[in-house]
């Protein structure tokens, strides 16, 4: 790996915006603050409105994001930042809204439909993003990616490229207290997933070695800990600190099969992200454990699931098993205790499989994945 992308500018602890704000304040004259009802009508919201006022810096909202974004939500919240001659962004929330200031930031520069930019990387100068996340996982505020559905298609599109890496993460363990349980395991989830696929991926390089050992360390402690006590602001700071750690690595060293799988899921059966990734855990993983024995090893003794007696094969199924555990203490369900129809799941498990591979993450695993390989882990799954 020859380059090593991050945020310009990173503000962490509890007077995070405070620290920002006069950063901000030189990104441009207006913003369009990005978001959804919820956090929209939430306190972190009005200390940033606050802040703005502050500085001096007008802004607009666009509190349209409803779950995943998706194409006509980009399309609405472009015609916003049109219509009220905004120069610059900042999304807050979960990973919808900051993924959703990111797409808006792409097509507000550049011609056509965001379907038309699907796996293809955005290149130039786009206007500046502040990425404020209440919640610790996707590492949205962290990388280079948005990921959009296309609404005719019933896809997952992959948007992707240098210009999208948020200008300023502003990161507050407070601000994710409120999130439910729910929210806490599958954007906690989905941090793990990031940081396994990272550290396991054939792109990874030394830096996000450390970091993704340093992530899947701090999830595997305190995920459980945090799902059982929303309070605990120890806990909630270190997965926010995990989240931002896993997802620069994404950000650097991609992901692999798991999100490739997952992604299908997400957009045909609407399976919040960080919970389809926890479904697909164990199989995908499975399947990908011969590839990188001395990988998933590494994983395995630095979370102390496995001891540097065990040899590579068994320190790597023992930290396979410590995933387990971790998804069983934040309570992840079957697909079929989720509610999804079996024989509608199977109708789609062809077309499922043809994303997944086609969306190029199942690549960076460090062993040939096949179409048939993803039908058969599906159909393991239901």
């Amino acid at each position: 790996m020859s380059q090593f992308v991050t945020p310009h500018y990173i503000f962490t602890g509890e007077n995070a915006l405070d620290d920002a704000k006069n950063v901000i304040g030189t990104f441009g004259k207006k913003a369009l603050l990005v978001t959804g009802r919820h956090i929209g009508k939430s306190p972190m919201f009005k200390s940033l409105t606050d802040a703005l006022n502050d500085i001096g810096t007008d802004y607009a909202v666009f509190d349209g994001i409803t779950g995943e974004p998706t194409d006509t939500m980009i399309a609405e919240g472009l015609e916003i930042y049109k219509t009220e001659n905004c120069d610059f962004l900042i999304g807050i929330g979960g990973g919808s809204p900051l993924d959703s200031a990111k797409a808006i930031a792409a097509m507000s520069v550049n011609p056509g439909k965001i379907c038309d930019y699907n796996g293809k990387v955005i290149e130039g100068k786009v206007p500046p993003i502040v990425a404020i996340p209440t919640t610790a996982g996707t590492g949205s505020e962290a990388t280079k990616f948005t990921i959009v559905t296309d609404t005719e298609k019933g896809i997952k599109m992959l948007l992707k490229g240098d210009c999208l890496v948020p200008e300023a993460a502003v990161i507050n363990p407070e601000y994710t207290v409120d999130m439910p349980k729910t929210v806490t395991a599958a954007t906690g989830l989905d941090a793990l997933t990031h940081a396994v696929e990272a550290y396991t991926s054939v792109k990874a390089g030394d830096l996000t070695d450390d970091l993704a050992v340093s992530a899947v360390k701090r999830i595997v402690k305190y995920l459980p800990r945090v799902y059982k006590n929303g309070c605990d602001m120890k806990a909630r700071n270190q997965m926010l600190i995990a989240a931002f750690e896993a997802g620069i690595c994404i950000n650097n060293s991609s992901v692999t099969i798991v999100h490739g799988m997952s992604r299908p899921i997400g957009a045909l059966f609407h399976v919040p992200h960080g919970l389809s990734n926890a479904m697909l855990l164990k199989e995908c993983i499975g399947f990908a454990l011969d590839g990188a024995y001395e990988r998933f090893a590494d994983l395995g003794r630095a979370v102390g699931a496995a001891t540097k007696d065990d040899v590579d094969e068994m320190a790597a199924r023992k930290f396979l098993e410590k995933l387990s555990e971790v998804c069983e203490a934040c309570e992840v369900p079957t697909l079929k205790e989720y509610g999804i129809d079996r024989d509608k799941f199977h109708a789609v498990i062809e077309k499922m499989a043809e994303d997944a591979i086609a969306s190029g993450s199942p690549a960076n695993t460090r062993k040939q994945v096949t179409k048939t390989d993803c039908i058969e882990i599906y159909e393991k799954l239901i």
